[in-house]
C-alpha cells in the first residue's frame, strides 16, 4: 500500500510500499486478460475456511481468517503465504490449493528484509512429490532458511543465512540473497529437495525470470546490472548494464518492477529526487530479450501507474517533460515499443485522483474516492460517460503492519472496484481482474483488504499480476 499524495518518483497514483521495486500490446495484451481472465457472472459463491462450492469448479475458496500480508506463492498443488496473527507473530501458513484447506504452518521472520520491500512470501520450488516450501524461520542463533515438505511441513533441510530478502523459487532450483546487510552478501542457488548449494556470486540480486536452463537476476548495486546465468553451473551468458538504457545515473532509491511474458523482459526504473528542487534520477522502462539480453526498445521519463497490470502484459503511463512536469498518459505496446493510444493531461487530475481500470483493460479512469472520475477510452482517447466500473486501491491510506521487532511495513495491496460517474466504492462480491491477480497453471491466488486468502481455478496457463 501507499499513503496518500504524490509519490516521490511522480506517479498520479500510489504505488505498493510492499512492492515498490516489485516490476501488453494494446490488442494483444486486452486479448490476454480477455480469454485467460474471463470474468465470471453472479457471486463469488465462496463459503468461508476454505471449503469449496460443489455447484462450480470454478468457484474457489476462501479462508478470511488466514491473515494474509504477502504475496500467495504457487506450486507443488499448494499456495503458501506470509500471515501476521494479532500478537504481531509472523507465519509461514500452507494451503491445498484445489480446497483451500490448511495443511500446515511455521513461524516466520523478516531477518534484515528492507521494509520498502515488503513482507516476503515463501517460495515453492522442486519436482512433483518432492517440492519444498522454502521459507525465513527464525532461530535463537539467527535466520534461517529452512525447506519444509509442501504436504507435511516436515523439516528438509536448514540453512543459517543471517539477514536475507528471502527464498525465491528460480526454474527448478530455489534462489536467495544471504548475508545482505554485510561485506559478504552472496547471491546463492539451491537445490530445493536437498538444500546443498549449486553455485553462489558475490553482491545481492533479485530473480526476475527463469527456465529449467537459465535465470536472469537484477544486481542491486550502485550501478545496477542484469544477467543471465546458466542455473546449472552459474556460468554467465549475458550482462547488460541498466544505465546503458536509460542514461545518466539512476538511484534504486526510487524503487524498480519488472515483468516477463514470452521472452519479453520489461523492466522499469522509478525516479528519486535526493532534495527539494534537485532533478530526477534517470527511470523509464526498457526491454531485453532474455534468450540474449539484447535491448529491444526504451522509453526514458515514462511512469508507471499504480494500480496496473504488469508491465509485460499491458504498458500505460505518466508522461514526464525534460522538466520534470506531468503530462498526459501513453500505453505502449510492450512486445514493439510502440505508442498505441495517447491521452492529454486532463484538467484538474493532480495528486488526489489514482489511476482505475476497468477488468479487460480497455479504459484508463482517474478516481478521486466520493466525487466523479474520468474515465478515458484506450481505443480513441475519448472520455466515457456514464456508470463504468473500475478496479483501484481499496485505501490509500493504510496502516502500518505491527511486527512485533520490524517497522515500517505494510501489506501488498488490494483492490477494490468503483464506479468511476459518482466515485464510490462498489458493494461487489466480484474477484478481482486477472491483470491484478495473475495466474499460475489456471490458479488465481489472491489477498483482499482483510488479509482473507482466496483461489479460484478460471484461467488458462500462466501469466503475472501486477506484482508479479
Amino acid at each position: 500500500m501507499a499513503s496518500s499524495g504524490r509519490r516521490r518518483d511522480g506517479c498520479s497514483g500510489p504505488p505498493p510500499r510492499t512492492h515498490r521495486r516489485h516490476a501488453g500490446r494494446l490488442r494483444h495484451g486486452i486479448a490476454v486478460v480477455s480469454l485467460q481472465f474471463a470474468t465470471l457472472s453472479g457471486a463469488l459463491g465462496c463459503s468461508v475456511s476454505g471449503q469449496p462450492d460443489p455447484t462450480s469448479a470454478a468457484a474457489g475458496w476462501q479462508d478470511a481468517s488466514a491473515g494474509v500480508v504477502s504475496r500467495p506463492a504457487v506450486g507443488g498443488g499448494v499456495t503458501a503465504v506470509t500471515s501476521l496473527d494479532d500478537a504481531g507473530r509472523l507465519w509461514t501458513i500452507v494451503f491445498d490449493l484445489a480446497t483451500g484447506r490448511r495443511l500446515w504452518s511455521r513461524p516466520s521472520t523478516t531477518s534484515g528484509r528492507p521494509a520498502d520491500l515488503g513482507v516476503a512470501p515463501p517460495a515453492v520450488a522442486g519436482p512433483p512429490g518432492r517440492a519444498v516450501v522454502g521459507s525465513v524461520e527464525p532461530r535463537s542463533s539467527g535466520a534461517e532458511v529452512v525447506g519444509r515438505d509442501v504436504r507435511t511441513g516436515s523439516q528438509r533441510w536448514a540453512r543459517t543465512v543471517g539477514t536475507t530478502f528471502g527464498p525465491t523459487r528460480c526454474g527448478d532450483s530455489l534462489c536467495l540473497s544471504e548475508l545482505t546487510a554485510g561485506k559478504n552478501a552472496r547471491f546463492a542457488v539451491l537445490d530445493p529437495v536437498t538444500g546443498k548449494t549449486s553455485w553462489t556470486m558475490p553482491g545481492v540480486a533479485e530473480v526476475e525470470w527463469a527456465d529449467r536452463r537459465r535465470v536472469v537476476v537484477f544486481r542491486i548495486a550502485a550501478h545496477p546490472v542484469i544477467e543471465a546465468h546458466d542455473l546449472a553451473s552459474g556460468r554467465s551468458l549475458w550482462s547488460f548494464p541498466v544505465e546503458q538504457a536509460l542514461g545518466g545515473t539512476v538511484d534504486l532509491s526510487g524503487g524498480w518492477s519488472f515483468g516477463t511474458l514470452d521472452d519479453d523482459l520489461i523492466g522499469y526504473l522509478a525516479p528519486f529526487r535526493a532534495r527539494q528542487g534537485a532533478s530526477m534520477s534517470a527511470f523509464g522502462f526498457f526491454s531485453l530479450r532474455t534468450e540474449d539480453g539484447a535491448l529491444q526498445w526504451v522509453h526514458r521519463r515514462s511512469l508507471r501507474l499504480y494500480p496496473s497490470a504488469n508491465p509485460a502484459v499491458a504498458l500505460v503511463t505518466g508522461d514526464v517533460d525534460p522538466n520534470d512536469r506531468y503530462g498526459g498518459f501513453t500505453q505502449f505496446n510492450p512486445h514493439t515499443g510502440r505508442a498505441v493510444a495517447t491521452i492529454p493531461a486532463p484538467p484538474n487530475s493532480g495528486p488526489e485522483r489514482w489511476p482505475a481500470f476497468p477488468a479487460d483493460l480497455s479504459a484508463l479512469g482517474l478516481l478521486r474516492p466520493g466525487h466523479p472520475g474520468q474515465t478515458y477510452d484506450l481505443r480513441t482517447g475519448g472520455l466515457i460517460a456514464g456508470h463504468v466500473q473500475a478496479w483501484s486501491f481499496c485505501t490509500t491510506t493504510p496502516s502500518p503492519l505491527k511486527i512485533n521487532g520490524s517497522t515500517g511495513f505494510f501489506p501488498i495491496p488490494a483492490i477494490c472496484p468503483y464506479d468511476m460517474m459518482t466515485g464510490r466504492r462498489l458493494a461487489s462480491t466480484e474477484p478481482p481482474p486477472g491483470w491484478y491477480t495473475g495466474a499460475v497453471d489456471g490458479w488465481r491466488v489472491w489477498r483482499d483488504e482483510h488479509g482473507g486468502l482466496h483461489g479460484r481455478h478460471d484461467a488458462e496457463g500462466t501469466v503475472p499480476g501486477m506484482l508479479g
